[in-house]
């Protein structure tokens, strides 16, 4: 149970997009992992290990294969590092009545709404500084730690009908509260920019006249836990995608002294949420860049990136649909995971996932391999399916590859389930994928 320890700890750590590269970092650096700068020279070396970050919120960790790039290939772990929050708008204080004050605040990705009523709320993201010239702010990342808002439910009296559909404005039904306020406390807090330029000045030592701008979200704080008579489930936030990030990370670690002629990779993107349309998500050429990098750095010709590719395999890792016992009728009656039951292959006839019978086999033999049991997931014939990373970085480069993830309850709840073996079958699978 050490790793699902861990992963609880990585979760309650990782807090937004941010936060789960700034975990990510750390525990690669201890791992002896080095950073390598887009920017800067490259120097690479058969064996060693390296990581790049993009925009503070994705990174790419990776192996240097012990054969030639181009015939070793790449062994490719995907999965996404942001999750559905609530994203404070600039100018975000709404004073109303009696001097409470309220956050403007915008819908980040498909959340269940409802399910942020009445928490306690945190805010985390990061900062950006006045820095030596205007190319130049300096970043700082922020998590207050601390509940200092709630989304408060409107009571049932003056809502009969709230059991009966409930629907929701983002603008005007889920503003989070921080406080009740005198006249004096708040034209204080608006002379010094609004109350949040305020917490964060303070947060972080600095004068509010330095903070250029922000990109801040609400998270539930709540710890990550076990539930369960046997606790054979973990409840938390961002279970999507985090989970499946962080045994990536970890089958990463404990296989990154074991030789392998392919050279193994990592991919944590962000805005997957959103579509992944950003410089840091899996629609843009950062990871082929980064790949076709590799080879030139480690003297390869230009078309060593398409043999390099040919050889290579991609498992995008990001989190299924669980049976749900009291809505059978919005499953497949042949093909709908369990939790508990194992790792989940994602199949679509109209080609939303990048599974086909090629990588479905491939996925099942490491799955063999690795002794843990696999399971498909098939939407509702009469229900549209998603897309998620395996489909949107095939279109940046040319390789095979599975969609797959852990089936969990509540997928983008404030707070989600997920089963415990299931993570820990993951972790064994995707070593096998590493160990080369």
């Amino acid at each position: 149970m050490k790793q699902i320890e861990k992963l609880l700890e990585w979760l309650d750590r990782s807090t937004c997009n941010f936060m789960a590269v700034a975990t990510i970092r750390r525990e690669l650096e201890e791992a002896g992992f080095r950073e390598l700068k887009q920017e800067d020279k490259w120097e690479l070396n058969p064996g060693d290990k390296y990581f790049m970050v993009k925009n503070d919120s994705a990174i790419f960790a990776f192996i240097v294969g012990e054969s030639d790039l181009s015939e070793g290939g790449f062994r490719i772990v995907s999965a996404h590092s942001d999750s559905p929050c609530f994203k404070l708008k600039p100018n975000p204080e709404i004073i109303g009545d009696g001097g409470v004050v309220s956050l403007n605040v915008e819908k980040y990705g498909g959340g269940i709404l409802y399910t942020w009523f009445d928490r306690p709320l945190s805010i985390s993201g990061r900062v950006l500084l006045r820095g030596s010239d205007p190319f130049s702010p300096v970043t700082k990342l922020i998590d207050l730690q601390r509940p200092i808002a709630t989304i408060p439910h409107l009571a049932i009296h003056f809502n009969r009908g709230v059991n009966e559909g409930n629907p929701l404005s983002v603008q005007k039904d889920m503003k989070p509260v921080i406080g009740y306020f005198s006249r004096e406390e708040i034209e204080e807090a608006l002379a010094e920019g609004g109350f949040i330029k305020k917490i964060l000045a303070e947060e972080l030592g600095v004068r509010g006249a330095d903070i250029l701008d922000y990109e801040l979200n609400l998270y539930p704080f709540e710890r990550a836990d076990l539930v369960g008579v046997s606790e054979e489930y973990f409840q938390s936030a961002r279970i999507d995608d985090l989970s499946m990030a962080f045994a990536g990370l970890e089958a990463l670690l404990c296989e990154a002294d074991t030789p392998c002629d392919a050279t193994r990779i990592l991919a944590v993107f962000d805005n997957e949420e959103t579509g992944s349309g950003t410089k840091q998500g899996a629609a843009s050429p950062v990871l082929r860049d980064m790949m076709e990098r590799m080879i030139a750095v480690m003297g390869g010709e230009s078309e060593d990136i398409y043999r390099a590719l040919a050889r290579s395999f991609m498992i995008s890792a990001d989190d299924a649909h669980a049976w749900h016992p009291n809505y059978n009728e919005k499953y497949d009656p042949t093909n709908h995971p369990v939790i508990g039951g194992g790792p989940v292959v994602k199949i679509n006839a109209n080609c939303k996932y990048m599974t086909d019978g090629l990588s479905a086999a491939v996925f099942r033999s490491l799955c063999e391999q690795a002794g843990v049991e696999c399971q498909y997931f098939v939407n509702h014939a009469d229900v549209a399916g998603g897309s998620t990373l395996g489909n949107i970085s095939s279109s940046q480069f040319d390789i095979k590859g599975v969609d797959m993830g852990n089936a969990i309850w509540a997928m983008h709840s404030a707070r989600e389930t997920a089963g415990v073996t299931d993570h820990l079958d993951a972790i064994k699978v995707f070593r096998k994928f590493f160990e080369g």
